[in-house]
């Protein structure tokens, strides 16, 4: 299967693609089940839910006090505002993963080196390739990824639906996030003109 690690939806304050939208255009490329990460809200992801979509991850983009950290496979939303360790520690505590997304990218609310470090033994995986960053913030994300020894992923970070699929993951079917993070060590990443040229051979749908 393939996902993009990294979406928005209008839930989140600088999108304003329905969830019902996202989600479709996910399908259309073949990327199922669907990871909502809106900013500071899971209402997006609870939406699509609610109107019976049952293929999708709740996750949620938290801004804390030392920068962003997404949490994956979440029930409750995560309040803003908190230290990067208490963040973390109320991800971990709903059963869901630390992911850290888009280090090093000086252009977004991107985790501070300290809060980097602060949470070094919580990161369950790390997100080597964002579609909106610079190839500099995505090769020392990588680095970080080899130093800390977890899982990589990879994500469009869309906030438009044209965006989404610039970047995903090809894994092996999941069942929970413990199960995620076992398939996600082995899984594969597919970033710009590889996607594009799976678009091109019918392998992603347009």
């Amino acid at each position: 299967m393939r996902v993009d690690l990294h979406l928005h939806t209008s839930a989140s304050f600088d999108c304003s693609e329905p969830p019902a939208k996202v989600a479709r255009r996910c399908r259309s490329l073949g990327l199922d089940p669907v990871f909502v990460t809106d900013h500071d809200s899971i209402e997006g992801a609870l939406e699509l839910q609610r109107a019976g979509d049952t293929r999708v991850i709740v996750g949620e983009e938290v801004l804390t006090m030392e920068g962003e950290l997404i949490g994956l496979f979440l029930s409750t939303p995560v309040p803003a505002g908190l230290s990067a360790t208490e963040t973390a520690s109320r991800i971990h505590d709903q059963g869901g993963i630390v992911y850290l997304q888009h280090p090093y990218d000086t252009r977004r609310r991107a985790l501070t080196e300290a809060g980097m470090e602060a949470i070094a033994d919580a990161v369950d995986a790390v997100e080597v390739f964002n579609g909106r960053s610079p190839a500099q913030a995505n090769r020392r994300a990588q680095e970080l990824r080899d130093t800390l020894g977890v899982p990589a992923g990879a994500g469009s970070d869309a906030h438009r639906t044209g965006e989404i699929g610039r970047a995903f993951v090809e894994i092996s079917p999941f069942e929970g996030p413990d199960d995620f993070l076992a398939k996600l060590d082995e899984a594969r990443i597919v970033v710009g003109r590889a996607a594009w040229r799976m678009r091109l051979k019918g392998l992603l749908r347009p």
